[in-house]
């Protein structure tokens, strides 16, 4: 009976995987953390009584979203990463869609959207994902963030201003980003500051993590002319940049010495380029599974 009941949970979890890793990920932006929340659901599963839930996809997503609240709650306290400082970890895939990725990329937030969700509190943060990514009804967000319904409801809405506010519309058409992207990082590699000039927006805005100690900063640059500049003394440093797929959506990875040295997102409107956002960190580099960059 016991082989029986944890052979019906297994199952379960499993169908239901997919989804917890792409709930988990929106909500607190890191591959790493998302894993842990998935793990930590499933031998929360393991130790409960499966005959006494309903409805355990209900019951899983119920579980991630507290254990993923409570991560981001701890992030906010850690005063080595202030507010609306924290570097996303990326999803990307170098040559071909990767298997593991594919309910991810096909949910997957910009890192643009995932900087911009990082100045939300934890329980706003939580509320919109939820909401208006996985359709979870606010009677049942209202439980996890422990607020009435209607609370949660206006957690959503000043989360969704707030986001709409600061995010671009951006370019749907793939093929037309990756030709954007793609002039972009042979102008870089050139050293066409003319070219570069005219694949940006002029309101163009360009942000890079910068953890060194003993505090971490946001490079924040505006304007064509800035950014320009600022991607030639980039490509300077001997870093290969290679097109990728970023969070679902053209970008690209630079490279020294066979590793990666940064991830940049694209935001892309009417053909030209209105916001680049780049990942340094090495420590969350180190945990991308890049291996096709040593092939």
């Amino acid at each position: 009976m016991t082989t029986d009941r944890n052979d019906w949970l297994t199952v379960r979890f499993e169908e239901n995987r997919p989804r917890l890793r792409a709930v988990a990920y929106s909500v607190v932006g890191s591959l790493t953390d998302a894993d842990d929340a998935v793990q930590e659901a499933w031998l929360r599963l393991r130790r409960s009584d499966a005959s006494a839930i309903e409805n355990v996809a209900g019951w899983l997503t119920t579980v991630v979203a507290r254990v993923c609240l409570n991560m981001l709650q701890a992030r906010r306290s850690r005063p080595e990463e202030p507010v609306g400082l924290h570097s996303p970890e990326p999803i990307v895939v170098v040559h071909s869609a990767d298997p593991e990725h594919e309910t991810l990329l096909a949910d997957a937030l910009g890192l643009a959207l995932l900087v911009v969700m990082d100045t939300l509190t934890p329980a706003e943060r939580l509320a919109f994902v939820l909401h208006d990514m996985f359709a979870v009804p606010f009677d049942e967000i209202a439980s996890i963030v422990e607020r009435s319904p209607t609370a949660a409801r206006q957690l959503a809405s000043r989360a969704r201003r707030r986001v709409q506010g600061a995010t671009p519309n951006a370019t749907v058409d793939l093929a037309r980003q990756r030709e954007v992207v793609g002039a972009f990082l042979a102008a870089s590699r050139s050293g066409d500051f003319q070219a570069l000039l005219a694949l940006l927006d002029p309101d163009v805005v360009l942000r890079a993590d910068r953890p060194a100690p003993p505090a971490a900063t946001r490079l924040e640059v505006r304007g064509a002319s800035a950014v320009a500049g600022q991607v030639l003394r980039f490509s300077r440093r001997a870093a290969i940049p290679r097109p990728a797929l970023v969070n679902g959506t053209p970008g690209a990875v630079a490279v020294r010495d066979g590793r990666p040295v940064s991830v940049a997102g694209f935001v892309i409107s009417n053909g030209k380029i209105v916001e680049i956002d780049i990942v340094s960190d090495p420590a969350r580099l180190n945990r991308l599974d890049l291996t096709p960059l040593h092939q």
